[in-house]
């Protein structure tokens, strides 16, 4: 489930965070929020669980129901109150004639990331190593998103513009779409969608919206060129691309409810947050649900439409494999199955499309789920868009307690067969550090995977971990070595001593420490080790791969049904439910099993850093063509905008910081990055990794970078929008640089 389109808890941990109402320009004091810097401890692991669950259990003795299977929807899930849609059969979707992100034009960004192979990569080389130090802002533009007073700042905008022809499109933190002049900013047109601030679940973020070209309305014609959105309020949106006006054929006046068929929900439970791709006319869309809610939340289900009228398609429900049509009544897709927050890929060539997908609802508890959910969880699944059935499944983690799910966007590239022809293959990062390279056509593994033994077989009464886990050898690992307590760090002797006990206290036998509920476990990597949605970077000319990746443990705890109601934890569909007793970080209610969850960073919680030494970020590059090897690595992130206590030491030296977004690659041989928390974009030689240019944002750079040519020059955005959990400055600045003869 969802973990971290946003930071996870571990990154608040940080060798430490600037307070966000201290630098932030819009967040109201104490809006940032803090984890939970305790965990039950001894004692309180076995008292009121008189529950033993099977896999057939139906549910947890909870002092609060879940909603019945057939409960219709509460007023307000359907945000703009949308009739149902209809069904249309997949073997009449029109044939969709050449989209841009096919074939990108030489200067343009057609796709969220670049092109239909997501590599990041652009073929722009007039910025280099040796000028990129000119590099200055050529305009900034305001989105107008971000927090009023009174609100709880929830913002982490995380997007990404795409480039087409004359215009720059985008989105805002709350879904509103715009199209802007791509040398000067000027807004040429908006779409206000009107979302309302009930709507945001943990975050309010769009990555970025999908460019789509119809074969059905002529050129010329309004919406022959078209903007797809999906909405943290759950609608799918189409405008036309010239003027911002909705698309009245498709869907009901332009819209999709997403809400249809998930049956009973709430506001802010499931969302949308990445751009949809298209796949020969069919848009595939997934979304995200709040974690630690409740083992029967809404279902995960993963749905196909047609990009030209909106009407619904296929559906793929994990628990009803068979069964891909859209419910009808008071029937809904099944409950609480893996679901897909990450961004999708698509493959027209081969018809499909490929879903990153995380666990069953209640992450930490796998006894409840089924071998139809067990076999998909923490998965890549290649879905035919003709027909919403997998072709193929690859698993980076069996029975996964540790919320593990994949967020990274999967890269499509070409791999030396055995005969020396290209092989269609797809690189997979994970949470874990393990980089899984694919034949995209079957799913087996180009590079080698090894079934490794795992700590086994957990401590947890009628729930075993599995004997074995995959390890991609044939890639270099994103990780250090296991934790041991020398590792254990701090600003002062007594802190390092504080942090050598809660090692003591703590289960950890290496990766895979099984939960407990007798005391603490280490979990490293933790839920945002390795990589995250901000995926990788691949540059095809130079077979240079790279990858920015976390180091931040945490410390988590199973607790009671009977101690976890008196921590408050419970539902977001509870009535009882108040913001701050468990959500998509940190601690979980899991109602609907016999435990809920207590997750902190293992850090001092006194001082803000974290227990292990750092660095807690860095950034690596892997040569492809040649062995994968790596040709560089380093710590990402300075300490100019982090310290103790949350006070910012205004040093350059170059830690390692948590670290969330991507990077972006160019011919001319420069990596583009920010992602840290100091709070800065960085220009990096992509063959020696010498940092050549930086500068400061006006807030944090939690986003992934694109680079775009107009007027015959080249320019580098990045939304500079902050992040919430990560305790970036929040701002609504899409910030564009240029060289200096060429600044709107």
């Amino acid at each position: 489930m969802r973990r971290s389109h946003l930071l996870a808890t571990a990154a608040c941990a940080t060798l430490a965070w600037a307070p966000l109402a201290a630098n932030a320009q819009f967040a109201p004091a104490g809006s940032g929020g803090a984890p939970t810097s305790t965990v039950p401890g001894p004692g309180n692991g076995s008292s009121g669980n008189s529950f033993e669950p099977t896999e057939n259990t139906p549910a947890s003795k909870s002092r609060f129901s879940g909603p019945s299977p057939y409960a219709p929807q509460a007023p307000g899930v359907n945000a703009a109150n949308l009739p149902d849609i209809g069904s249309m059969d997949p073997n009449d979707v029109p044939q969709m004639v050449p989209q841009q992100s096919a074939n990108p034009a030489h200067g343009d960004w057609a796709a969220y990331g670049h092109d239909d192979s997501q590599m990041r990569y652009s073929p722009l080389s007039e910025i280099t190593p040796q000028n990129a130090d000119q590099l200055q802002v050529a305009f900034r533009y305001h989105t107008g998103s971000y927090p009023r007073p009174g609100q709880v700042n929830k913002w982490a905008a995380e997007t990404t513009p795409i480039k087409v022809g004359d215009g720059l499109y985008m989105c805002s933190a709350q879904n509103d779409i715009m199209k802007l002049d791509p040398t000067t900013g000027k807004e040429i047109w908006r779409h206000n969608i009107n979302e309302k601030y009930e709507s945001i679940p943990y975050t309010a973020a769009c990555k970025g919206v999908t460019y789509f070209t119809s074969s059905q309305v002529p050129e010329g014609q309004p919406c022959h060129n078209r903007i797809l959105e999906g909405t943290l309020d759950m609608r799918l949106i189409a405008v036309d691309a010239a003027t911002g006006n909705l698309c009245e054929g498709f869907g009901n006046g332009g819209q999709v409810n997403l809400m249809q068929g998930l049956g009973e929900s709430v506001p802010g439970f499931v969302s949308m947050t990445t751009p949809p791709p298209i796949v020969n006319g069919v848009v595939v869309v997934n979304h995200e649900v709040l974690d630690g809610q409740r083992r029967w939340a809404p279902s995960g289900v993963i749905r196909g439409y047609d990009a030209e009228s909106g009407k619904f398609l296929w559906a793929w429900d994990v628990n009803r494999p068979n069964d891909h049509s859209q419910p009808t009544g008071n029937n809904h897709y099944s409950r609480g199955t893996p679901n897909s927050w990450a961004a999708m890929t698509g493959d027209n060539a081969l018809g499909l499309v490929y879903v990153p997908t995380g666990n069953s609802a209640s992450d930490y508890y796998s006894a409840l789920r089924s071998p139809e959910e067990n076999k998909v969880s923490s998965a890549v699944v290649a879905l035919d868009v003709k027909t919403g059935s997998p072709r193929w499944v690859f698993q980076t983690v069996h029975k996964d307690v540790w919320d593990y799910d994949i967020g990274s966007q999967a890269t499509l590239m070409d791999m030396p067969g055995p005969d020396g022809q290209p092989v269609p293959a797809l690189i997979m990062p994970t949470k874990r550090g393990q980089t899984f390279v694919l034949d995209r056509r079957d799913g087996k593994p180009i590079l080698p995977v090894e079934e490794r033994p795992a700590p086994s077989p957990g401590v947890i009464p009628g729930d075993p971990r599995t004997p074995t886990q995959p390890w991609s050898t044939g890639m270099p690992a994103l990780r250090v070595p296991d934790l041991k307590e020398t590792d254990m760090w701090g600003m002062s002797p007594i802190d390092q001593l504080f942090c050598r006990i809660k090692f003591r206290r703590a289960n950890y036998v290496g990766e895979f420490t099984p939960p407990s509920i007798d005391k603490p476990w280490i979990e490293y990597p933790g839920y945002n080790g390795g990589s995250d949605w901000g995926s990788m970077s691949y540059d095809p000319q130079s077979g240079i791969l790279i990858a920015n990746w976390n180091i931040t443990p945490m410390y988590d705890q199973l607790v009671t049904r009977k101690k976890a109601d008196e921590l408050g934890l419970m539902p977001i569909d509870d009535p009882n439910y108040k913001p701050g007793g468990g959500g998509a970080e940190g601690n979980g209610a899991m109602d609907g099993t016999p435990y809920g969850i207590v997750v902190t960073p293992f850090w001092d919680q006194y001082t803000g850093m974290m227990c292990n030494r750092p660095p807690y970020g860095m950034i690596t590059a892997i040569d492809m063509k040649h062995g994968q090897k790596v040709l560089w690595q380093h710590p990402l992130g300075t300490a100019r905008a982090n310290g103790p206590w949350g006070l910012p030491t205004g040093l350059p030296w170059e830690i390692g910081t948590p670290n969330n977004g991507g990077s972006v690659v160019t011919a001319g041989g420069v990596v583009f990055i920010a992602a840290a928390t100091d709070n800065q974009i960085r220009a990096i030689d992509e063959h020696t990794g010498k940092v050549v240019w930086s500068a400061v944002l006006p807030g944090g750079g939690q986003a992934n970078p694109m680079t775009y040519e107009a007027n015959g020059h080249q320019y580098v955005a990045i939304m500079a929008g902050g992040h919430h959990f990560m305790m970036t400055p929040v701002s609504d600045q899409l910030v564009v640089y240029a060289l200096p003869d060429h600044k709107g």
